[in-house]
C-alpha cells in the first residue's frame, strides 16, 4: 500500500489523540481480516503509543509495525505459550507500560489467543480495554440476511476427525432457531458441505470465501446444491471460508390456529374440570379467545 506512514500517524493522532490511555493496561488491537484499509485509526495510534506489542506471529506483527513506519519490541503468544508469554506481558504492565495485543487477523479471543492473556491480565489487578474491528464472525453474519434467526452461535472450526465433525455439527443443525457460524480451512470445504447437503438439505448457508479479499466471494443456497456449486470453480475451494448455517424458519400457522400453548394448558384444565370452568380457566391464562377454546375442548372430548 503506497500511502505515507507518517500521514496516516497523523490523521490517527487528530482522530483518536484526544482521548486517555491509562499506563499499565493492556489494549486489544482487532486488525485486518485481508484488506489493510479495515485498520481502524484509534488501532493506529494506540500502537504507536504502546511500549510493546504481543503478537499470535511476530512476522505478521512485524510487518503491521513496519506499514505503520513504527518499531516496537515484539513477544510471542500463540496458542502453544500463553500461559507463559502472559507472564512477560505481566511484567511490563507492572512496570507501568502499555502493551497491546493483536492476533493474525480479526479480534483476538475470537477463535485465537487471547482468552488466557485477558484472564491473567485481570486477575493481576490491570486492566484490559478492547479496540473494536474486523471480525469475519461479525461481517459473515451481516450478508447473510438471515431474518429467521433468534440470535446467533459461533462455533469456529469443527473438528478435524470425521466422527466428532458430524456429531458436532448435528448438534449445531439441532439448535433451530439461530444462526451458527462456522469458520473452515479450504482443503476440508467440500468435506463439510458435503456433509451438511446429507444432514441438512434443505438448510440455508452462506458461504463466506476470502472476506474482504480482492476475490472474496459471498454465496447463499440450500445446503443441497452447495457442493455441485463448489465443484462447478475450481477457484471456489481456494481461501478461507466462513459459513452461516441458517435459522430454520418458524412453522406457518393457520390464522384460526390456537397457539400450542393455550391447548398445552386446556388439554391439563379439561382433564380435571368440567368443559366450562376448563375453558374459562385456559382463556384467563392464555389469552387465547373463549370460542375456540370452547370448540378446542369439545374436539378433545370427542377424541378428534
Amino acid at each position: 500500500m503506497n500511502i505515507d506512514a507518517s500521514l496516516l500517524r497523523q490523521a490517527a493522532q487528530a482522530a483518536a489523540g484526544g482521548q486517555q490511555y491509562p499506563a499499565a493496561t493492556l489494549y486489544l488491537v482487532a486488525t485486518p481480516i485481508g484488506n489493510l484499509a479495515d485498520l481502524s485509526l484509534r488501532a493506529i495510534h494506540v500502537l504507536g503509543l504502546v511500549d510493546a506489542l504481543a503478537c499470535e506471529d511476530t512476522r505478521q506483527g512485524g510487518a503491521l509495525l513496519r506499514h505503520l513506519g513504527l518499531h516496537k519490541p515484539l513477544i510471542a503468544l500463540h496458542q502453544h505459550n500463553e500461559r507463559e508469554a502472559s507472564a512477560a506481558v505481566l511484567a511490563r504492565l507492572a512496570a507501568g507500560e502499555r502493551v497491546a495485543y493483536a492476533s493474525d487477523a480479526g479480534t483476538p479471543a475470537i477463535s485465537d489467543p487471547g482468552a488466557v492473556l485477558v484472564r491473567e491480565v485481570v486477575a493481576a489487578g490491570c486492566r484490559v480495554l478492547p479496540l473494536p474491528g474486523p471480525s469475519s464472525a461479525a461481517v459473515a453474519l451481516s450478508v447473510a440476511g438471515d431474518t429467521a434467526a433468534q440470535g446467533f452461535a459461533f462455533a469456529g472450526f469443527l473438528p478435524t476427525k470425521a466422527g466428532e465433525r458430524r456429531t458436532v455439527l448435528q448438534a449445531l443443525l439441532a439448535a433451530e432457531r439461530q444462526s451458527q457460524v462456522v469458520f473452515e480451512a479450504p482443503h476440508r470445504i467440500a468435506e463439510l458441505l458435503a456433509l451438511l447437503a446429507e444432514l441438512a438439505p434443505a438448510r440455508r448457508v452462506t458461504v463466506c470465501r476470502e472476506l474482504t479479499k480482492q476475490f472474496e466471494s459471498i454465496h447463499t443456497a440450500d445446503a443441497a446444491a452447495l457442493p455441485a456449486w463448489l465443484a462447478a470453480d475450481a477457484q471456489r475451494q481456494r481461501g478461507e471460508f466462513v459459513l452461516v448455517l441458517h435459522a430454520c424458519s418458524a412453522p406457518a400457522v393457520a390464522d384460526d390456529a390456537l397457539p400450542a400453548e393455550a391447548l398445552r394448558v386446556l388439554a391439563l384444565l379439561a382433564a380435571e374440570l368440567p368443559l366450562k370452568q376448563a375453558v374459562a380457566l385456559a382463556a384467563q391464562v392464555s389469552g387465547a379467545p373463549r370460542n375456540r377454546l370452547y370448540d378446542a375442548a369439545l374436539a378433545l372430548r370427542r377424541g378428534d
